[in-house]
């Protein structure tokens, strides 16, 4: 069975389309108009293993905080349609990931709470076109709206560039554990029955 979402939104101040395979081979097609923001969320699917289509249309003559955060949010509402009831996944992931002088803890719960929890700070205010203030945004919409408890944690580093990176690599790799399937598992990993 396809694990896949579509997921639309336009407001006045966006304007995105995002499709989502769990169960990819890394293939990407990003366009936000934040060549930096691209850069992350093509590497968010190639360590992942996810398939993902991403076309946003934002008021970045504004600044790009409107862009990034509602990537987040129909990026998390992506990945809540495309798991469905979550019946067999494994539930958690997590990794400790190095990028260079980078080192980045992230664990994810696909509990249905969301909770976030993030624990870093950027040497610089930019990487490109994008404000560094935006990744703690985007990450906290994708855990709201997808329904996950995440934690992030940088360890150690000096280059943001790498620091940004290392997180959107542990994020896809956390993440590839949470949603993979466990065969032992016949239901849902929760003494409540459901999650």
């Amino acid at each position: 069975m396809s694990r896949m979402a579509e997921i639309q939104r336009k407001t006045k101040e966006t304007d995105i389309c995002v499709t989502l395979e769990l169960d990819g081979t890394g293939k990407s097609k990003i366009a936000t108009g934040i060549g930096f923001f691209d850069h992350m969320l093509e590497g968010f699917s190639r360590h992942g293993f996810f398939d993902l289509t991403c076309q946003v249309q934002g008021d970045l003559h504004v600044d790009g905080h409107h862009t990034v955060e509602d990537t987040g949010i129909v990026l998390g509402q992506a990945i809540a349609k495309a798991l469905g009831d979550k019946k067999g996944i494994c539930r958690y992931g997590s990794l400790m990931l190095p990028m260079d002088d980078a080192l980045v803890l992230c664990a994810v719960d696909l509990c249905g709470r969301p909770f976030f929890n993030f624990d870093c700070t950027f040497p610089t205010a930019r990487v490109g076109e994008l404000d560094t203030q935006l990744v703690r945004e985007f990450f906290y919409a994708v855990s709201y709206s997808g329904g996950m408890n995440l934690h992030m944690k940088l360890l150690d580093g000096m280059n943001t560039h790498h620091m940004i990176e290392a997180m959107f690599k542990a994020f896809a790799r956390a993440l590839d554990q949470a949603v993979s399937m466990d065969p032992r598992n016949t239901g849902v990993l929760s003494t409540k029955g459901s999650l």
